[in-house]
Formats: C-alpha cells, structure tokens, sequence
C-alpha cells in the first residue's frame, strides 16, 4: 500500500450487558438521613480498613486470604455486608493494578521517543511518523534532564508493579488534593470535609437472585418501599423487625420502572448504591443489574439499509448520511456540543448531542452507524507533539472512552447498531475525494464532513475513493466499469445505456422511426486510411 499501515476490518460493537436507573430518596425525615450517615460512615470505616489489609497483601493474596478479611468483616457487620465490602475492595484493587499498568506504558512511550531525538543531531528535521532533533542546545539540554526524570519514576513504577504495591485512596485522589486548594475550588473546609466523608461512605449491596425481592441488605419493594439491614453495633437504631430500618421515602423508577419491577418481583438479583449529593443536599438510590448477552446483528444486516458515519471532534459530530452503495444523501448534518465546565455539564452535552444524532439516525430508517474506534492513548504525551499544547489539550479533552459507551447503550434501545471502524487517513482521504465534489454555492463541505462521508463508506465495506483504480489509457469502457458505487448486480445509474433502435445490426430501421445516417466527415483527421493524399509542387514565381 505504498506505506500505509494495514487498516483493521470493520466490526460491529457488542450491546450493553448491564443496566442502571437512579431515582431521588425525597422527603426523607432528620432520623432517617442520620441513620443513613450513620450506616455509611460505619460501613465506611470497614472498607477503609479492609482496603488497606488488601494493600498490604500484595501479590500474596488468594482465597484463603480472603476468607480470613470477610470472617473478620461478618463479626462486625454481617455476611452479605462483609461480601459486599470485600468484593468492592477487589476491585479497586485491580483497577488500581490497570491504572498502573497504563502508566508504566505511557512512561515507556516517552522514554522512547525522548532517546530517539536526543539521539538525532541538533535541527534534524521530523517526518510523518517520527519527531525529529530538537532545536537547540538549551532545548537538548532540558529534555535530557527530562529523559532522567522520567526513567527514574519508571524504575519506581516497575518496582511497585513487580512488588504489588498500588496507591489508593478512598475518596479520589483529585478531591484529597483540593483540600490544599479551596480558594481555587471555591469551597470552605466544612464543605470540603462534608464532601469528603460522603465520598468515602459505603452505602451499597450487591444483588442475590432467589432473595426477597432480589436483595436482602437494601431491598425495595414492588410498592416503592426501602428498607436497610442494619449492622449488628447500629442495630438499636432499627425501626422495624429483624433489625431493619425502614425510609419514610418512596422510589418509583420513572426510567425502566416496568423492567426493574419485573426483575424484583421474580425474587432476581438487583444491586442498590445510596449516595449523598452534598451540593444539592439530595439523597439518590441507583438500581443496578445485569442482562444477558445480546447476540449482536451481522454487519451484512447493519449495512443493509445505509449507514450514518460520523466524524468525532472537539466540539461536534459531523455526520453524513449514505446510502447501502456508498453515495452521499442529503446534507450533512453536525451535531454540537462544549466540553467545557464540570464533569457533569460535559456528559449532558455528550448525551443532548448522541440522542440527537440517534433520533436523526431512527428517522431516516438506516440500521446502523459508522464512528471511528478512537483511542488516543498513546497520542497524549508531550513528548510526541512537543509545543502543540493546544492540540495535546484537544485529543486529551475528547471524552472517547465515554462517548462509545454511552452510544452503544444509547442506540441499542432504539435499535441501532454501532459499526466500529479503523480511524486511519479518513480525514485526509475524505477532504481528497469529497469535499471538493460536493461543494456547491448553497452547500458547504468542511473537512470533518467529508471525514464522515469517509467513515460511512469503510463502515459499508467500500473504498474510501470514489474509483478503484485510475481510468485506461482513453476514455473508453472496454476495461469494464471503474466505479466502485453499485454492487455488480445493481444497474441504475451505473448500468449500461439502453439500445437506441431494435433492429439487428445491417438491417432496416423500423417502420414509424427514423434514423440519422451518419454524416460524412469534413475533417482530415477522420478520413478513411484507404485515401491517397498528394501533395503538389509550390510554384515559384520570379
């Protein structure tokens, strides 16, 4: 391919296998939110400690290990309780272990690229796919002093990863730091402190199919009713039987309600997570459970009906739609957003942008869209892109991860499948081939808009460009058709002209019709070759 790297095949992204509602606890009384604060900070505490006795195993931990911490859990709390700290515990743990690992390749990454361009004599120009020398020596030097920086918190990294040792804090990491910044956080220390004992309660239960109403810890029934099995030292502050304590406040799922009471009343597994909004001092309950593997649609039948590709940027989706042979219908369409703010302001943007998009998709009747499978992990190091900071902070700022797993759970309900496809030179191929034709006075073409026409055409499984290879050497049909629009079976436009008379070669025209004799050609060029040309003497005169 001339030295372009090898595109990857299409492929259509699985559905979600997990589902989650969330619905206000309101008007819950003074008792009810101080036994609420109460439980979470007790359970808090157990899985604070119980962290750190993880932490401290290692790589040595295993089953044995294990049962020991939840034997010493259920003396203080209770079985399911101890289940529920520990299994959470393991989990942090591991993703503190994938975080680490990341981090370790991001450090090697840098690494080598820094030796790479230290290695390279001083303005050294760089390539497409390779930086190259720095500037000056002063520059040199500062990235040679950077190169030992970062090996040394490599060589930590490794130890830490060959030692099992993880840092974790309960809490976020990014909110134990504010502490020393809440003139810019815009928060006093009682807020701050508020903040950060609601974060480090423990609130939650796992699901137990067979159970009442599917948990046994924080069950809700089929009437809206939620009840908490107390801990075995809280057990005083019960208010029912069985040492339970039951919330003045009433959930009614208004989002998958019918779906989440079907579950609870077949006695099947539902996980439940209290939590603490200290800004808006609300209380919310969020459901969780897990659905059976959706078997997804072959790509044949996502490509059946046409396909939308969308581009992905910084502040919009541009999408194009296509039709199942690859040609462009319509107008492009862009779909904004602004990913500026809080973290809560950029997933509504995220999510008003994605559900305008689906229901653009559902309303003209395609089965599937097409979006890059962007992942701009190894694309976020300084040392790669040098002083482009601003481009560093726009790759760093699309929420990637996010964004396809919240369109892949969004367009399955409305039955929608998501064509993943390799994000390689579809910009620059589809400003080549399609902004310029499809340009016209009352249409603008930008480059993200051709991208997702570029997109939409290797989710169908066509070329990027409009023609597979370069025409014969005239104008002529005898190489057979060139275009890569229509399948072989599909006529159309791309079908070959009807005859113009019925009648066999050398014979009459039919009765009723006339037909223009070919005119004799005036020109030397079209002469028959059979002709003799002379030429006669000039006659010179005196």
């Amino acid at each position: 391919m001339g030295g372009l790297r090898e595109l990857a095949a299409s492929f259509v992204a699985p559905g979600p296998c997990g589902v989650a509602v969330r619905d206000r606890l309101k008007h819950l009384t003074a008792q009810d939110e101080g036994v609420l604060r109460a439980v979470g900070a007790y359970q808090g505490a157990l899985a604070s400690r119980d962290l750190k006795v993880r932490c401290a195993e290692g790589l040595e931990h295993g089953a044995r290990t294990w049962s020991a911490r939840k034997r010493e859990l259920t003396g203080v709390s209770s079985s399911r309780i101890a289940g529920a700290i520990t299994k959470a515990t393991h989990d942090q743990w591991a993703l503190a272990r994938r975080c680490q690992a990341a981090y370790i390749r991001t450090l090697d990454a840098g690494i080598r690229t820094l030796r790479h361009r230290l290695s390279l004599p001083l303005g050294t120009p760089g390539t497409k796919r390779a930086a190259g020398g720095y500037r000056s020596k002063s520059e040199w030097f500062r990235k040679s002093r950077r190169l030992a920086a970062l090996e040394a918190r490599h060589t930590a990294a490794v130890g830490d990863w060959q030692a099992g040792r993880v840092r974790v804090v309960r809490g976020g990491k990014r909110l134990l730091n504010t502490r020393h910044h809440l003139t810019e956080a815009r928060l006093t220390e009682d807020e701050w402190r508020e903040r950060w004992e609601a974060e480090r309660w423990f609130l939650a239960a796992d699901g137990e199919s067979g159970k009442r109403f599917g948990n046994e810890t924080i069950r809700v029934t089929d009437t809206g009713e939620v009840s908490i099995k107390l801990p075995a030292p809280l057990a005083h502050l019960a208010n029912a039987r069985h040492g339970r304590y039951t919330l003045t406040a009433r959930i009614a799922f208004a989002h998958r309600g019918a779906e989440w009471a079907d579950r609870i009343i077949a006695n099947r597994a539902v996980a439940y997570r209290i939590h603490l909004n200290t800004e808006r001092g609300r209380w919310y309950l969020t459901a969780s459970w897990q659905r059976p593997a959706v078997q997804t649609i072959p790509l044949e039948t996502a490509r059946a009906r046409g396909m939308i590709g969308v581009d992905t940027n910084a502040d919009h989706f541009a999408a194009y739609r296509l039709d199942r042979h690859g040609n462009p219908v319509g107008e492009p369409h862009r779909f904004g957003y602004d990913l500026s703010g809080t973290a809560s302001h950029r997933d509504a943007q995220i999510r008003h942008a994605l559900t305008r998009l689906i229901n653009w998709a559902v309303r003209v009747g395609v089965a599937a869209i097409g979006i890059e499978d962007l992942d701009f992990t190894t694309e976020k190091t300084r040392e790669k892109h040098g002083r482009r900071k601003r481009f560093r902070q726009l790759i760093s700022g699309m929420p990637t991860g996010k964004l396809k797993a919240r369109l892949v759970s969004m367009a399955a309900e409305r039955g929608l499948a998501i064509v993943a496809v390799d994000p390689a030179y579809t910009s620059m191929w589809g400003a080549q081939h399609w902004q310029k034709p499809l340009t016209t006075p009352h249409r603008k073409m930008s480059r993200h808009d051709a991208a997702g026409i570029a997109i939409g055409r290797r989710a169908l499984g066509h070329p990027v460009r409009r023609r597979t290879a370069p025409p014969p050497h005239d104008r002529s049909d005898r190489a057979g058709h060139r275009t890569a629009q229509a399948e072989p079976g599909d006529r159309g436009r791309e079908g070959t002209c009807p005859p113009t008379t019925d009648r066999p070669p050398g014979g009459p025209p039919p009765s009723g019709k006339r037909k223009r004799e070919p005119s004799a050609s005036n020109t030397v060029r079209d002469a028959p070759s059979t002709h003799q040309w002379v030429q006669d003497s000039l006659m010179c005169t005196g």
